[in-house]
């Protein structure tokens, strides 16, 4: 502070001298107007004017004195933020230019994972589903009087009318939406891909055509105009015949893997509050139980299996089956040890 004070001091004492300079060059030229010769500064004197306007004319010096602001800064420079910050984290183009869809290809939508989820469901499962969605779909625009006249099992307008289409709606219609409908979905899925990944999606096929086949026939008996519970508990049925002392879960109970077909019956009974609810059940239990016992029963006591999908449907759903089955043949062969033997003429 003290030399920015010391040179604004010598600023104006240069500033002094100078006019003191000028007022005697002033007064020379006034007399040589009257004859009087004037006489010419010396070189001390203009050296030391011209230093003098140069400390005067330095604006860091007067600007100092004064206070004032420092040199402004240049026309569209940019401070940092927020925004500037997020913005060198995006990615961008060699050219400059933010990458068009980066965000999109990070981000997964729920709805694309959802579809994704469907297009894995094994196939036949899969249409079975989507039936049963159709259908419900078209029982709640219709409402539950023309539902019933529409998609309920009926045999003298399915055979006389050629209404060929109600045994099957009569086979994928759980209801109206509800908690219960939930609940058979779920069930539908996860015992029809068990079935379907056990057995090939050809044999499913002749289940699921045999089920229909034989449910129709019972539920004209019984007076039953919707059987989809009734391939439910087939299907279950067939699961657990297959493991039958393999624990399961029923409520909270651990239960033989046989005791589920009843329990999902008695499930049913309880929040009906009545027995006839138990019909259906017992409808896929039955026909469960052919199909278990002609399909694998009976060929093992020296019978013939007359319910193994044809050749041709087996060769258009279960292309890589003969794979599969060949490979897992070989790679049982190879698994299998082998004994150390004896040499020939050896003891």
């Amino acid at each position: 502070m003290s030399n920015r004070v010391g040179m604004a001091a010598v600023a104006v004492a240069g500033l002094a001298a100078c006019s003191l300079v000028d007022a005697k060059s002033v007064a020379s030229s006034q007399l040589g107007m009257f004859g009087v010769a004037r006489t010419p500064l010396s070189p001390a004197i203009d050296s030391h004017r011209q230093a003098s306007a140069s400390d005067i004319l330095s604006q860091s010096a007067v600007l100092d004195l004064r206070g004032g602001a420092k040199t402004r800064r240049k026309a569209g420079g940019r401070t940092a933020s927020l925004g500037s910050l997020d913005a060198k984290k995006e990615k961008k183009t060699a050219t400059g230019k933010k990458v068009v869809g980066a965000a999109a290809k990070e981000k997964k939508t729920a709805t694309g994972d959802m579809v994704q989820k469907y297009k894995n469901i094994l196939p036949l499962t899969r249409i079975y589903l989507t039936m049963v969605g159709v259908v419900t779909l078209l029982g709640f625009v219709l409402g539950e009087e023309l539902a019933q006249g529409l998609l309920a099992l009926d045999p003298v307008r399915t055979i006389y009318g050629m209404e060929l289409w109600r045994p099957i709606t009569a086979a994928c219609f759980f209801g109206p939406p509800s908690i219960s409908w939930l609940m058979s979905g779920y069930y539908l899925f996860q015992y029809g891909s068990q079935l379907e990944r056990a057995y090939g999606s050809a044999q499913f096929l002749i289940f699921i055509m045999g089920q229909v086949g034989l449910l129709s026939m019972m539920s004209v008996l019984l007076g039953q105009p919707f059987f989809a519970n009734s391939v439910l508990t087939a299907m279950l049925h067939i699961l657990s015949r297959s493991m039958p002392t393999q624990k399961a879960k029923w409520l909270i109970f651990d239960v033989p893997y046989w005791i589920l077909p009843y329990g999902l019956m008695a499930t049913d009974c309880l929040q009906a509050q009545n027995a006839m609810a138990a019909i259906p059940h017992l409808m896929g239990i039955l026909s469960g139980h052919v199909y278990f016992f002609n399909k694998f029963l009976w060929p093992k006591m020296g019978g013939e299996d007359w319910l193994e999908a044809p050749a041709f449907l087996s060769r258009r759903l279960d292309p890589n089956a003969k794979d599969d089955a060949r490979r897992s043949i070989d790679e049982a062969i190879r698994k299998r040890k082998k004994g150390k033997g004896r040499k020939l003429g050896g003891k």
